[in-house]
């Protein structure tokens, strides 16, 4: 290695800390160089000259080959995603979502993809990278509140991210928790309360390289306004807080055009306006607007992920004592709103709303009910204890209309325990004038009710065609949820179910024994003893209606009763049909045709599919298109239809009353904003995409791993995909956080939480091999058995200013008998860890001092045969520029 007078443009050089770099210019006593990691002006005397392939001198094939092997490795990876180390198989739509993203930087892209998509696995594969690049320092995830410990602890376990909890107890003013933690999951529901300078402190801190919002459609606005989470995220976006955001969300579009477009302008406010025409924006969807569902996405073979969805409707019939409660229960709600029109209009609402929870409450049990209707009666005889005020049920009814109108699923098991607890309040408000006589008599009726029907249904359910089988049950309350657990150990004895609910409590449960306890079970646990095959049974409340995985050994599911919303449906059988489900997925409903509920869901079945049928005609994926329907509804439609439904009329006039108020759902506008919508996203397309999918994984990092250890004088042990070998010194010095040994250290993708680390980008050693072998200088190698020539070129962005995240891409061109070849990068890999089988015996210098003049000839025609085909190639540059690395030429 020499250092000329001058060094004209496009000189290799490399510096110490910079590694490999390309000549610029020139002046003289400092010289301007373009490095991977940006442009630098460098002393004279840091830099060496590198021979470029057409003049180096040979060096031995190992070397060579694992120089380009890194290269190579770094360029599919940062396209990719797919040698990051992470425990879970990557599946094609996750690897293109991966590739969509990383394109360019920074980067803003809206993924909406459908319910068990993975999208923790999306978000791991795209941060991978960019972790390792540098690209990211300071991560910022908002979450549900219900799902911040499962992204903090998903990350961790799939990909070793580590993310700092957010919590306001370590938010003060002297607590520096925004300098303190780079990497940070929080509640969006807990940051978005401006208490005590919480915003200042965020808003003042160094800003984020990247911001991921999980639930997305949470960030609401209309024309009266902004939420909070919204008006948080804007605030960071004008202070200039957030490089590059990413958001996630299945629902993008909430039925306004407003609310999506205002979405869209957070991510891109140079793009999306919702005081701009509507048209004028979709053609900028394709962009920044990702969406993949359920029916599209496939295995590396292209065989489909997802197995069918079988629905069975099981009918029941009330006893002739719980048919005469229900009709005494409907008579006195139906009075006590008769009552309540006499009413002020705030204490009409209140009223109310305590009706309507206690007619939710029958429709899911009576045990439900009836434990309600007991602490109210108990509460209003209690004339010397002190009661709830007015004003405390006002503040209750306030809260329970909030959560209706939201209508947000990670809430929907506050509003559960709100509307059991708001049924059972007791105040000087009284729902009727004889309201203690009225419940007397109520309660009367209900325990003439020894068993109810509903659960014997279910019992018998799952004793014939679910025999043997895991089932999993979802009730919205708790009092139903613990009369199905009490009929569950009665039937099938002690530990063979276990729960999940938003606090962990379970009270009233009737044990094997005849005995009452209340059980404990915290949600992630219940999951794991769940999936692991150690209890039969899980009976869960919407507390586990998003955010968790439950299909490892379970595909079959019973609604013990009916949502008043069908999008709690989908998300509940999203807990089952995810990937890795290898059975059909059977969804049992439990409905009683008898009753005005079950009466509107037959309404609310016929509607949807109509508009099922509307869309089969229109577009390739109609059960798709009609979850993001439901996803339109107005806030509280469905809520307000059981709600309102008048209780004595006929089933003809019900189906009239019904048609009426749903006039607009579902309507021709809707049907037309989601064809345009999907019509205009980016979208995965396997038969379009195969061909570029990399068929690479990270048992093929393993001849580059070994190639580079034999190199630096080790001796690595290979047993299966497993490498046991010392470090080098050398690495180890640059480096004191690397190990002296690393131990069957995992190229593969573990199935099981072991300890054992799993090897990829991102793990410290495979980070600083890929450094070490990227820096090596040889470019020039004869290679026994090599059958023709491989020339392995390196594409670049010319524009300085581009900075993206792919740096460079590289490609191999190899002669065939019926011409030149182009590799792709991941082929490329594939054909030098060919070469890689013997390390060892290619680690002998040749003794040739230059290429004879044939191959001189042929190198310099692949050369440019390569240019001129580079621009069939799709790449994330603007100016292409090629580069000669690496030649290998058959041995003589």
């Amino acid at each position: 290695m020499t250092t000329p007078s001058a060094w004209t443009e496009k000189s290799a050089v490399v510096h110490d800390s910079h590694g490999r770099g390309q000549v610029l210019l020139d002046r003289g006593e400092t010289v301007i160089v373009r490095f991977d990691d940006g442009i630098h002006e460098c002393l004279r005397g840091e830099l060496r000259v590198i021979p470029s392939a057409e003049t180096a001198k040979w060096s031995p094939p190992l070397p060579v080959v694992v120089h380009a092997l890194a290269l190579a490795i770094r360029s599919v990876n940062e396209r990719w995603g797919v040698f990051a180390r992470s425990r879970i198989d990557l599946l094609p739509h996750q690897l293109w979502v991966c590739k969509r993203v990383l394109e360019e930087w920074p980067t803003r892209w809206l993924v909406a993809d459908d319910v068990g998509l993975g999208k923790t696995v999306e978000a791991g594969l795209i941060l991978l990278p960019l972790l390792a690049s540098g690209r990211i320092r300071r991560l910022l995830v908002l979450a549900p509140a219900s799902l911040v410990e499962q992204w903090q602890s998903r990350l961790r376990e799939m990909f070793d991210i580590r993310l700092a909890l957010y919590t306001s107890a370590a938010d003060t003013a002297n607590g520096d928790f925004w300098g303190t933690h780079s990497m940070v999951v929080a509640s969006a529901h807990t940051l978005r309360m401006d208490q005590g300078d919480r915003w200042d402190r965020l808003l003042e801190a160094e800003p984020w390289d990247m911001v991921m919002v999980d639930e997305a459609h949470h960030l609401n606005a209309d024309e009266r306004g902004m939420s909070l989470a919204f008006q948080l995220v804007a605030k960071l976006q004008e202070r200039r807080r957030i490089q590059s955001m990413l958001f996630f969300t299945g629902t993008p579009h909430r039925g306004k055009n407003h609310g999506f477009f205002s979405l869209l302008k957070l991510l891109r406010p140079d793009w999306f306006d919702p005081r701009n025409p509507p048209e004028e924006q979709y053609a900028r969807l394709r962009d920044v607007m990702i969406r993949n569902n359920k029916q599209v996405v496939t295995d590396m073979a292209g065989k489909q992920l997802f197995t069918p969805i079988v629905n069975h409707r099981e009918v029941f019939s009330y006893s002739p004592e719980e048919a005469a409660f229900y009709e005494k229960l409907t008579r006195f709600i139906s009075e006590g709103r008769a009552y309540a029109s006499t009413m002020g209009q705030q204490d009409e609402r209140s009223v109310i709303l305590v009706l309507i929870a206690m007619q939710k409450l029958a429709s899911s049990s009576i045990a439900a009910v009836a434990r309600a209707l007991r602490n109210r009666l108990a509460r209003l005889k209690a004339r010397n204890e002190a009661r709830p005020s007015e004003e405390k049920l006002r503040n209750a009814a306030d809260r329970l209309a909030e959560l209706r109108q939201r209508d947000d699923p990670s809430e929907a098991d506050e509003r559960a325990a709100l509307e059991e607890r708001l049924a059972g309040y007791a105040t000087d408000l009284m729902l009727l004038p004889n309201e203690i006589a009225a419940i007397e008599e109520l309660l009367a009726v209900a325990s003439m009710v020894k068993r109810e029907t509903k659960v014997e249904r279910l019992k018998d359910l799952i004793g014939t065609s679910l025999a043997g089988q895991q089932v999993l049950l979802f009730t919205e309350y708790k009092a139903t949820q613990a009369l199905v657990t009490s009929a569950l150990l009665e039937r099938f004895g002690e530990g063979c179910a276990t729960f999940i609910n938003g606090d962990g409590y379970l009270e009233e449960v009737r044990t094997a024994s005849g005995g009452m306890t209340t059980l404990q079970s915290k949600r992630a646990d219940a999951a794991k003893t769940f999936n692991e095959g150690k209890v039969r049974f899980l009976i869960s409340t919407e507390a586990a209606g998003e955010g968790i995985d439950l299909q490892e050994r379970c595909s079959a599911l019973i609604h013990v009763d009916l949502p008043w919303n069908p999008m709690r449906m989908h998300q509940r059988v999203g807990r089952l049909s995810r990937y890795g489900q290898r059975e059909p997925v059977h969804v049992f409903n439990l409905r009683n045709p008898d009753t005005l509920e079950s009466r509107i869901w037959e309404c609310l079945e016929q509607k949807l599919q109509r508009i099922s049928q509307a869309f089969t005609r229109a577009m390739d994926d109609p059960e798709d298109m009609l979850q993001l329907v439901l996803g339109m509804s107005p806030p509280g439609l469905f809520e307000q239809l059981f709600a309102d439904a008048p209780r004595a009329v006929s089933r003809e006039k019900l189906s009239s009353w019904f048609d009426a108020r749903t006039a607009e759902f579902g309507g021709e506008p809707a049907v037309r904003v989601v064809e345009k919508m999907v019509g205009a996203v980016s979208k995965f397309d396997f038969g379009r995409t195969v061909a570029e999918i990399p068929q690479v994984d990270l048992p093929d990092l393993i001849p580059f791993m070994k190639g580079l250890l034999i190199l630096e004088g080790r001796r690595p042990e290979q047993e299966g995909n497993r490498l046991t070998f010392l470090t080098p010194d050398g690495w180890r010095k640059e480096d004191w956080k690397l190990e002296a040994r690393y131990t069957g250290l995992a190229f593969e993708r573990l199935r099981t939480h072991t300890q054992d680390s799993v090897a990829g980008v991102g793990h410290i050693v495979v980070n600083r091999a890929l450094e070490v072998g990227e820096r090596l200088e040889h470019a020039r190698a004869r290679v026994p058995g090599l059958e023709s020539m491989i020339v392995i070129m390196a594409v670049r962005d010319r524009v300085t200013d581009a900075s993206g995240v792919v740096r460079k891409v590289v490609f191999g061109v190899q002669v065939k008998p019926e011409g030149p070849a182009m590799l792709e990068d991941w082929e490329l890999i594939k054909s030098l860890n060919l070469i890689l089988e013997r390390p060892v015996a290619l680690a002998r210098t040749q003794s040739s001092d230059s290429l004879a003049g044939s191959e001189s000839a042929d190198v310099e025609s692949l050369h440019r045969w390569f240019d001129q085909h580079l621009q069939k190639e799709r790449l994330p540059f603007r100016a292409p520029e090629s580069e000669l690395i690496a030649v290998l030429i058959p041995s003589a």
